[in-house]
Parts: C-alpha cells; sequence; structure tokens
C-alpha cells in the first residue's frame, strides 16, 4: 500500500521536473551554424592578420638610437627645447594637404619632424595617392621626453625615454602612419614600397601591434639618395622600384 502511494506521488513530480527542464531548455541560447561561422572567420581573421614583414624588436629600437647618435640629435627634452628647434627650422613642419591628414588627436605643436623625414612622407603620401587615389594618415611624429614619460604611464608598449632603446621620436626622425583601416592590398603597398628603402639602410620600419601604425625611423642618408634620384631623372618610388644603388656620397661615410 506504502509503494503504491510513494509511486503516486513520485510519478506526478518526475512529470513536473521533465516539462520545467525541457521549458529551460527552450531559453537556452545554441548558436546557429551561420553564428559560429561567423566567429570562426573572425577568430582566423585575426590571427592572420598579424604577420608583418617588419617586425618590432630590441636590434630595430638600437639601430634607430644608433642613427640619432651617429647624427649627434638630441633627444628633446621639453617644450621650450622643442620651441626651439622649430625656431632654429632644425625641425619643419609637415604639412596636410590633398595625400596626407592628420590624426585628430595629435597635437599641431607635435606635427612637426625632420627636414630628411618630411622628404620621405611627401615621396610616401605622393606614392600612395598615386596607386590608391586616398591619403596615409600621420598618427605621431616628434615627442619629448616628459611627453614620453607621461605617455609610458598608460602605454606599456610605449618605448623607453632615455637609454639605448629610448623611443627615436625622441628625435624627429620618426613618424607612425596609420595602418588600422588599410586594406591587405594597401598593406602589403606600403611593406613593398619600404623594403628597399630598410635594405638601404635609409628608414628602420616596424609594424606595431597594438597600435597597428607603421613606426618608420627615417636615416640622414635619405636626402642625398633622394637627390641622386632626381639628378638621374627619376622621379617615383611607385611599386617599389627603388634603385638599390648606394650613392658615392654615402658609401664615404
Amino acid at each position: 500500500m506504502k509503494s503504491t502511494t510513494k509511486r503516486r506521488v513520485l510519478l506526478p513530480l518526475l512529470l513536473v521536473l521533465v516539462i520545467c527542464g525541457q521549458s529551460l531548455g527552450l531559453h537556452q541560447y545554441v548558436p546557429s551554424r551561420r553564428a559560429r561561422r561567423a566567429t570562426l572567420r573572425r577568430t582566423h581573421v585575426r590571427r592572420m592578420r598579424w604577420n608583418p614583414v617588419f617586425r618590432p624588436s630590441h636590434d630595430s629600437l638600437l639601430r634607430q638610437n644608433e642613427e640619432i647618435d651617429r647624427l649627434a640629435l638630441p633627444r628633446i627634452q621639453d617644450d621650450a627645447e622643442l620651441e626651439q628647434l622649430k625656431a632654429d627650422e632644425e625641425l619643419v613642419p609637415i604639412v596636410a594637404g590633398q595625400t596626407l591628414r592628420f590624426d585628430p588627436r595629435l597635437d599641431p605643436d607635435r606635427r612637426y619632424c625632420r627636414p630628411w623625414t618630411r622628404e620621405f612622407l611627401d615621396d610616401l603620401s605622393e606614392a600612395y595617392y598615386k596607386q590608391f587615389h586616398t591619403q596615409i594618415q600621420v598618427n605621431s611624429a616628434v615627442r619629448t621626453v616628459k611627453g614620453q614619460k607621461k605617455l609610458r604611464r598608460h602605454n606599456r608598449n610605449a618605448a623607453p625615454e632615455k637609454g639605448e632603446t629610448a623611443s627615436s621620436h625622441l628625435a624627429g626622425i620618426t613618424v607612425d602612419i596609420q595602418r588600422r583601416g588599410m586594406s591587405r592590398e594597401q598593406v602589403k603597398w606600403m611593406e613593398n614600397y619600404m623594403m628597399p628603402l630598410k635594405a638601404l639602410a635609409l628608414i628602420e620600419p616596424e609594424e606595431e601591434r597594438h597600435q597597428w601604425v607603421f613606426h618608420v625611423a627615417v636615416s640622414g642618408h635619405y636626402t642625398d639618395w633622394r637627390e641622386s634620384r632626381m639628378l638621374a631623372g627619376e622621379t617615383s618610388n611607385e611599386d617599389a622600384t627603388v634603385s638599390r644603388e648606394i650613392p658615392a656620397s654615402l658609401e664615404q661615410q
């Protein structure tokens, strides 16, 4: 009798549990096949994108600082020193126009660089515009030691403000060019453009991962090389057709 009573009580309870379980199951989110595929594609793209030709390295930072030392350039300490270099025309303004724009967040007082760095930017932006009919964007140029210290407080990836691997922005030879938003074709074009220049030690480029920029330090030899090309009647670096011959004036230095 007792067993019969237990069965009568347990069976309704089990039935209630089954119904509730099914009801709860209706509210569980199960991604569709399309959603799962989209997630996999996004993961694959993120993994594929980071395969730079110019990978940042300790040795690259050393080379950038060796060039600064070779040129005997100061690491600009503060705004007063920065303004004096502008007044002496040791630093020149980067000019926005049809082929080049700035990140709006870049302080106008920091839109300066060394003359040979501006020449590199002029050549690059002109060739890029001719190829893609769009501008390159400069995100960063000259910095001060004081500003770099402040930057490092909230950006652990920023180079130090002193030492053998200090940021080359402090000497005004370096610019950061926006990489985010470029198509794969555009990134490849930029890499092909810069590879011969790097082979000639005229630039030292890095493709930064966290900021998604081309960080490019430009050698003081760039002006001599550029003038030698102009004398030879070459006016474009488009499609990476950079002459690999080093002018005699550079070989003697």
